[in-house]
C-alpha cells in the first residue's frame, strides 16, 4: 500500500482494490500549508477542529467516520476507539483510527495527548504502522511520542503533527522527535510504500515529505 502525507496530520491510505482512506483533512487558512483538493472513499476525522475536520477538501468522498466504532468500507476494516486524558477535566476528545488493509495494520493516532494505560494499548491489536504526533501543541511531545511507540512496538513509524516550513502554529520540529529516538539518519521518502511481507524487523522511523 502507499501512504501519502499532505502535511499536519493528513494522510492519503491507498491499496489497489480496496477503499481509499483520507484522514484529518485540515482548513489551510487554520494551519497553513497549501489549501487540500484530494479524492479518497473514506474520511477519518479524529476531532472537531479546523486543522482536522475539513471535509470540503474531499469532493466526492463516501463515508465519513467521527467517532469509535467498528466499519467496513470498501474491504477495508476500520476500527475507531476513544482515547484521551480522562484524568482531565475538559479533555480534547480524540477518536484513533485503526485500519486493516488486507492484513496490514494502520494506526493514526489523531491529537493523541497523554500515554494510554496498557488496556488501551492491548485494545487496539497488533499495529504494523503507526501515524503518530510528535510536535507538542495539542498532541504528544517528543518524549511522549516515544514511550507511546515503545508500548505499540509497530514496524514503522511515521511522525505527524510538527513544525515544518508551512505551517504557521507552533510546534516542535521533528529532529526533537529524531533525538528522543535516538535516531541520526531516518529513512526519508516521498511515500510510504509497505506490504504486510515487507515489514522491517526492528522499528523503523520513515519521515516523508510533505506532499504538494
Amino acid at each position: 500500500m502507499d501512504i501519502t502525507w499532505y502535511g499536519h496530520s493528513c494522510f492519503r491510505l491507498t491499496e489497489r482494490g480496496l477503499a481509499t482512506v483520507i484522514t484529518d483533512p485540515f482548513d489551510a487558512n487554520a494551519i497553513g500549508y497549501q489549501p487540500l483538493k484530494l479524492k479518497g472513499d473514506v474520511v477519518t476525522i479524529s476531532h472537531d477542529s479546523p486543522g482536522h475536520n475539513n471535509l470540503a477538501a474531499v469532493p466526492g468522498y463516501q463515508y465519513v467516520l467521527a467517532g469509535p466504532g467498528e466499519y467496513e468500507v470498501g474491504g477495508v476494516f476500520i476500527t475507531g476507539a476513544s482515547m484521551y486524558d480522562k484524568k482531565n477535566e475538559n479533555p480534547r476528545r480524540n477518536v484513533i483510527y485503526v485500519m486493516d488493509f488486507g492484513g496490514l495494520t494502520v494506526a493514526h493516532l489523531g491529537d493523541l495527548n497523554h500515554i494510554p494505560n496498557q488496556s488501551e494499548v492491548d485494545a487496539l491489536g497488533n499495529i504494523d504502522v503507526v501515524l503518530i504526533p510528535v510536535g507538542g501543541g495539542a498532541g504528544l511531545h517528543a518524549t511522549q511520542a516515544a514511550e507511546v511507540i515503545s508500548l505499540l512496538e509497530p514496524s514503522i513509524v511515521v511522525p505527524m503533527h510538527y513544525q515544518t516550513q508551512w505551517t504557521t502554529l507552533e510546534l516542535d520540529p521533528v529532529d526533537r522527535f529524531l533525538k528522543e529516538m535516538g535516531v541520526s539518519t531516518p529513512v526519508e521518502d516521498e511515500v510510504l510504500r509497505v506490504s504486510s511481507s515487507g515489514l522491517p524487523e526492528q522499528t523503523q522511523i520513515v519521515v516523508l515529505s510533505v506532499k504538494e
